[in-house]
């Protein structure tokens, strides 16, 4: 299996695997060049001083796939959000990873589990609502260790 995310159901019960792509440095062309157009979940990182991963952001994209939306995200010429994030995007190295599948059913669900551990006081995602719980392991070419 190349990178993705599968899924299998046992007594209304979700089991999801993410097989995630190697870590990489955001560079503009290499994003260009080798990252899918495919819907998908992705995660951001920036590297702090003391060499360590701090998730920048998670998330799910349907429309322009991972490409585009990967592209936007890790460029600060691009980015059109708040100045704190400008600033990182600036200065640190950002890493990125990512899963493609077509399904927005999985992607919300797996979204939602990984918000939930994450960050647990954020309320903002739902998933699917298809069953009783849900239930992730990650297979992934790197030992990523973040710090929260």
């Amino acid at each position: 299996m190349a990178y993705g995310i599968t899924m299998t159901e046992k007594n209304g019960d979700a089991y999801y695997f993410v097989k995630w792509s190697p870590l990489s440095k955001a560079d503009r062309y290499e994003i260009i060049t080798k990252v899918p157009s495919l819907a998908g979940i992705f995660e951001v990182y920036w590297m702090d001083e003391n060499n360590r991963l701090r998730l920048f952001v998670v998330g799910k994209t349907d429309y322009g796939g991972l490409r585009s939306e990967l592209r936007r995200i890790t460029d600060p010429e691009l980015c059109k959000t708040d100045e704190k994030a400008r600033k990182i995007l600036e200065e640190k190295e950002i890493w990125y990873r990512y899963s493609p599948t077509d399904s927005s059913n999985i992607m919300a669900d797996v979204i939602w589990f990984f918000m939930q551990n994450y960050f647990p006081d954020n309320t903002s995602v739902n998933h699917s609502g298809r069953f009783q719980n849900i239930f992730l392991k990650e297979s992934a070419p790197d030992k990523l260790m973040w710090v929260p």
